[in-house]
């Protein structure tokens, strides 16, 4: 009945528009987009056809056989897993994510199942990646500890924002930058502050979105190389890449 009334209200009184397609937002539960963009967003189940390291996305039907894009054969994390693709209603919430730390119910009731799917309830730490100092004065907090925070109630698995730091400034990444630029601006960014927290731990590592897979390649390789026994990375998006 709390939930009619709340969804009565936004509206008739707080009318919110869709970020994706501009029609009226339905729900308070589906945050900034509506029911529609929700439902034509693609969320993973498991039966999609992915690289099985990185988990470029493929196509709707899945392989008899492990299959791998062999552009993260090089990257230092074991797999990378996301609730859904870059798009959409997806999209428009994590674009919202880095203006406001809110988290929409149908985004975040997505969290536990995929996180189980892929076998991530073993960590022994999840951490965020972080932010440089001038660019949590700028947004005033970590988009990735958002998410962080809501996986430690999904799984009871400690967080830590301490250990792994961005030692400078680098430029936003943007969807269309190639995968030779998105490296070099990340290349020797992170750093280990805590590396006896850190050493014999399988880690967790945590973001928005998946793109190129560089900043999660090198926060993995600072996080290895102070001994964590294994990484793995989970966003909340993955970005189709040409």
């Amino acid at each position: 009945m709390l939930k009619e009334l709340q969804n009565s209200l936004l509206q008739i009184i707080y009318p919110q528009e869709c970020r994706v397609c501009f029609s009226q937002v339905e729900n308070a539960d589906y945050g900034i987009s509506c029911i529609k963009c929700w439902n034509e967003t693609r969320i993973f189940r498991g039966d999609e056809m992915l690289c099985d390291k990185c988990g470029a996305f493929f196509g709707d039907n899945a392989a008899p056989v492990a299959v791998f894009c062999h552009k993260c054969d090089n990257h230092f994390y074991d797999k990378a897993a996301a609730v859904g693709v870059y798009e959409k209603g997806m999209s428009a919430t994590i674009l919202n994510l880095k203006e406001q730390p809110i988290l929409p119910e149908r985004l975040r009731s997505l969290i536990p199942t995929a996180i189980e799917r892929n076998g991530f309830f073993n960590a022994d730490l999840i951490i965020p990646i972080p932010l440089s100092k001038q660019r949590r004065l700028e947004r005033g907090f970590n988009q990735a500890e958002v998410i962080a925070e809501q996986l430690l109630r999904a799984t009871n698995i400690p967080v830590d924002k301490a250990s792994l730091a961005r030692k400078h400034h680098t430029p936003i990444h943007r969807i269309g930058m190639d995968k030779r630029a998105r490296e070099l601006t990340v290349q020797n960014a992170f750093e280990v502050l805590r590396p006896k927290l850190i050493a014999g731990k399988k880690v967790l590592l945590v973001d928005d979105v998946f793109t190129s897979g560089a900043t999660a390649s090198y926060c993995a390789k600072a996080l290895k190389k102070n001994g964590a026994v294994g990484v793995n990375i989970f966003t909340l998006a993955r970005a189709v890449m040409n």
